[in-house]
């Protein structure tokens, strides 16, 4: 397969090689200038000859790049992704050509993958949205952030390329705000407060994450909203996104959160009021929702903002603790 010169310009993506990337590799010179596409995805594209340098078709990865060059993508008409479609409800907050907004409820995994063939947001989403373009070649939704699968609220999806190219720039800026509300063992000892705590995979537990001096930068704001029976109900501000960060932020802030069964543990079994404790108990999953987002809509830049209402099996906690 060569590279077609003759494409719809609107097939094509052109981006110039900053100085910083002069003598790279063009597979990470590809993926430094095209972050919203998968580094597999880019690959692909070199081996099928779609990228070209200036007026040079490329043939492999290894090839340099030098400042000042001009890279093209001739992005191929999008395949099926192979991923079945089923007909699973949710719950759709908002949608039109570029993007849906969902209200995931707890329990449903995001993506297909090992132990999770199916029966995931994404097969729900290829049945419900039938207007998908390619997002990495492929007709799928663009999955511009991922909940936990025991994590319930508000996900934004990307209908096609530009639109997942735009959101997942974004995401890491203050043009994103990603607001969470849980419920924690406790009360913290100030009312609000700022968590910047770095976190990495727990040298004792590859599973978990932890706060370990060297990790990933990670920072929280917290605000008690609500102070109940041993427990409150918390508002948090997410400025970056690492693995588990509200979850292990609370942890180590010494006011984990109910129901995480990683994190936190059954801590209700010490509690002597016994309807408390009851209540406690009868959460079957982290206690944590993802509330509200505001992101910029990727074909006007305006702001736009969604919130998912709290789930029931929260809500009757709280109403119990009150």
């Amino acid at each position: 397969m060569t590279f077609d010169a003759t494409a719809d310009p609107a097939s094509e993506l052109n981006e110039i090689v900053r100085p910083d990337l002069d003598g790279l590799r063009i597979d990470r010179a590809l993926g430094e200038l095209f972050p919203g596409h998968s580094r597999s995805f880019l690959a692909r594209l070199i081996d099928q000859r779609h990228v070209r340098l200036d007026t040079e078709v490329v043939a492999k990865a290894s090839h340099r790049v030098a400042a000042g060059q001009t890279i093209t993508l001739a992005l191929p008409a999008p395949t099926p992704s192979g991923i079945a479609s089923q007909e699973i409800p949710i719950h759709i907050l908002h949608e039109d050509a570029d993007v849906v907004v969902i209200d995931k409820p707890p329990g449903l995994v995001v993506h297909p993958a090992a132990g999770h063939a199916d029966g995931t947001l994404v097969n729900a989403l290829l049945f419900h949205i039938r207007d998908l373009s390619g997002v990495g070649g492929e007709l799928r939704p663009g999955i511009v952030h991922r909940l936990d699968k025991d994590t319930s609220g508000v996900m934004l999806i990307a209908k096609g390329d530009d639109a997942h190219r735009f959101l997942t720039e974004a995401w890491h800026t203050e043009r994103v705000r990603k607001e969470y509300l849980a419920l924690v063992y406790g009360t913290p000892a100030n009312a609000t407060g700022t968590i910047d705590a770095p976190i990495a995979r727990d040298p004792r537990d590859r599973k978990r994450m932890a706060v370990i001096p060297g990790g990933r930068k990670a920072v929280t704001d917290y605000e008690v909203v609500q102070r109940l029976r041993h427990a409150s109900l918390l508002r948090l501000r997410l400025h970056t996104g690492r693995t588990h960060q509200i979850r292990v932020h609370m942890k180590h802030l010494g006011h984990p959160i109910v129901g995480d069964p990683v994190y936190s543990g059954p801590q209700w079994r010490g509690i002597p009021d016994k309807k408390v404790q009851k209540a406690l108990a009868s959460l079957e999953r982290q206690a944590l929702h993802a509330w509200r987002i505001t992101f910029p809509h990727p074909r006007t830049g305006e702001p736009m903002t969604f919130e998912a209402k709290m789930p029931e099996d929260m809500a009757l906690v709280l109403r119990t603790l009150a």
